[in-house]
């Protein structure tokens, strides 16, 4: 044998799986299609936040937590309705999503410590849900954002990977394409690459597939880290599930080109069990980037409350579309809406004052202060008089961006860039209008009004994410902005069936001898732990909880 575990993939789960065998006297042989320089996958260009439950920054802000609501929260969210017939899809995903709230309200916070990793002292309220008590949505703040956003979450584990080829014991093969998983006498025994021929091309950019040899390694285990499918649109728009209505015709792309769901139909050739492949995540504040990286890149609002939504023909999103609060709801909204099917955007409404503060942009690159770590550069960025630097350079550069004076220049201005009259500036007026007599009223009955006042009830928010009510027309707020908003690609929430220890199951319910699964290949675990939705920061956390399970489970055997 080459080595005891074959690992395909050298994302976050991939890199905890091999952390874990290694830690133990195993021997591991990386399979990774791209360069050196992509070590550490998707992770790398995250914001990076992580559920937690009940952790100390929770407390320090008044936050009350347990894990009775974390999984009230987390049933509510995953609404799991596959349960019946001889071999569920859902069984397994259930028994996942409750061992990962266990592990998040109990091991996560000191095993990522021991690990090396640190946390800012600010916990994110991200998706918070549908406006229902036992729905979707987090009932209180749980987004823990690492120093060094996601960079500070996969190179602690990529340096252990590292140090631990440098030892011997992990063999690193770059440039290396899974075609074929070995099976012999029904056992997955290894794989057969190609080899691609080298490329510099830079981390995230598009490598080439020149093939310019071929082998076969061989592992007493092979586990499939592969990540999904959002890299590739041909599949997102094959998969796309008739309850979110018609896929847009033009997306942006949140991850990079090779995460392209290749690996998931290899597997399933070798008798693994695909389940749930029309769950997915997406997002719907996308923006086109200015100084892209990979083709279509995307880049997600993270949104504090305080914006308006409008959709393409300026009407006001109805509740649960609103800022930072449902995603597949708003994406239901966009596309089931009859007359909103042929228009692949919507738009934000906002001012300067809001923008400053309310506005996050996802991804490491994007938010320099917590990425290098600095906390003077935070404060000032976050604090000052400006919004942070990466955004004022979207909101001068970027092509999804105007800016006016006044509202009539505004619509004006939204109407030149989509090349078409269809906001009526007196219907968005209105909705300005209707929207401003809310948020300045402390008896509102506006959901969003509402939303903005309990957002400020957290400390945490009311500091650096949540601006005090005002009307958007008070002079005093200018200029306004107006973003359009793009679906942006991200996330699979199905995949390779397995058992809580990582084996991948075949149709027969049965386990593949030799295979196993981690990360987004595997659903995040039983492949589909969040179900129909996710709570945000559960995508990290499902890799790293499906890698370090599926490599403790293998280093026990070895």
């Amino acid at each position: 044998m080459d080595a005891d575990v074959i690992v395909i993939g050298g994302g976050l789960a991939g890199l905890v799986a091999c952390c874990e065998v290694t830690r133990r006297g195993g021997r591991v042989l990386l399979v990774e299609q791209e360069s050196a320089a992509n070590l550490g996958g998707q992770a790398f260009w995250s914001f990076g936040g992580v559920f937690m439950v009940d952790t100390p920054m929770q407390r320090r802000l008044g936050v009350r937590d347990s894990f009775d609501l974390a999984w009230q929260d987390w049933q509510g969210s995953a609404g799991w309705d596959r349960l019946d017939g001889e071999h569920p899809e859902d069984a397994w995903a259930q028994r996942w999503g409750r061992a990962y709230v266990e592990f998040a309200a109990d091991e996560e916070r000191a095993w990522l410590h021991a690990h090396g990793v640190r946390f800012t002292p600010v916990v994110g309220w991200a998706e918070r849900g549908d406006l229902t008590a036992g729905g979707h949505g987090n009932s209180v703040p749980r987004f823990h954002v690492p120093w060094g956003t996601g960079t500070g979450i996969s190179e602690p584990f990529a340096d252990r990977v590292r140090a631990a080829a440098e030892a011997g014991r992990v063999d690193l093969r770059f440039r290396h394409r899974v075609d074929e998983l070995l099976v012999e006498g029904g056992a997955v025994v290894g794989v057969r690459a190609a080899v691609l021929a080298p490329d510099d091309a830079p981390r995230g950019a598009p490598s080439n597939r020149d093939a310019v040899g071929e082998v076969e390694l061989r592992a007493g285990a092979v586990v499939v880290a592969s990540g999904g499918i959002g890299g590739n649109h041909d599949l997102v728009r094959r998969w796309w599930p008739e309850r979110l209505g018609t896929p847009p015709e033009r997306m942006v792309t949140g991850v990079p080109e090779h995460v392209d769901g290749r690996m998931l139909e290899v597997a399933a050739a070798s008798g693994a069990r695909l389940v749930n492949r029309d769950r997915m995540w997406h997002y719907t504040e996308g923006l086109r980037n200015w100084d892209p990286i990979w083709p279509g890149h995307g880049i997600r609002i993270l949104p504090g409350p305080s914006s308006l939504w409008l959709d393409a023909l300026g009407r006001r999103l109805p509740a649960p579309g609103l800022p930072g609060h449902d995603t597949l709801g708003t994406l239901r909204i966009l596309r089931t809406t009859p007359d909103l099917a042929a228009h692949d955007h919507s738009w934000f409404v906002l001012d300067q004052t809001t923008v400053r503060k309310e506005f996050a942009l996802s991804g490491s690159e994007q938010n320099p202060d917590i990425t290098g770590r600095d906390l003077a550069l935070l404060l000032r960025s976050r604090l000052g008089r400006s919004a942070p630097g990466p955004v004022e350079a979207f909101k001068d550069h970027g092509e999804d961006f105007v800016v006016a004076d006044t509202l009539p220049e505004l619509v004006e201005g939204m109407n030149a860039l989509t090349g078409s009259p269809l906001l009526d500036p007196a219907r968005v007026e209105r909705e300005v209008r209707l929207r401003d007599s809310q948020v300045t009223n402390p008896y509102a009955k506006d959901a969003q009004a509402m939303g903005i006042r309990n957002s400020r009830r957290f400390l945490g928010d009311r500091i650096f994410r949540t601006v005090p009510p005002h009307r958007l027309l008070d002079p005093a707020h200018g200029p306004l902005i107006a973003v359009r908003l793009w679906v942006l690609t991200r996330k699979s929430l199905g995949g390779i069936q397995t058992d809580l220890t990582g084996r991948a199951l075949g149709l027969d319910g049965e386990p593949v001898p030799g295979l196993h699964a981690a990360g987004e290949a595997a659903g995040f675990g039983g492949g589909g732990a969040h179900g129909y939705n996710a709570l945000e920061g559960t995508f990290l956390g499902g890799c790293l909880f499906t890698g370090r399970t599926v490599g403790r489970a293998l280093a026990a055997s070895l």
